[in-house]
């Protein structure tokens, strides 16, 4: 699981998006078949201060979970977050976990 940062503007996209890309990339390293197909989660519950850009990580993530060939989904985003996904009509992209 990857737990998003307390910030996530433009400035943190870079080294959130390297962060997920190490979690993915551990994942495919697991050991058991049941490992290797685990949901990748991603938790927003710390997630105080954000932008569009943490609608982008999201999405960029969820894409990189599914080129590798894993389920994706979010949890607890913040419900200003949950609105501007809503706005930008990408809410139905996120699957909730």
């Amino acid at each position: 699981m990857l737990m998003l940062p307390a910030v996530l503007t433009h400035a943190e996209v870079p080294a959130t998006l390297r962060l997920f890309k190490e979690t993915l990339d551990q994942a495919a390293a697991a050991t058991t078949a049941e490992a290797a197909l685990a949901m990748l989660t991603v938790d927003g519950s710390t997630l105080q201060q954000f932008d569009s850009s943490a609608l982008a990580v999201l999405l960029e993530c969820q894409r990189m979970a599914r080129a590798k060939g894993r389920a994706f989904a979010v949890r607890s985003l913040p419900v200003k977050l949950q609105e501007l996904a809503r706005l930008y009509g990408v809410d139905g992209l996120l699957q909730s976990a």
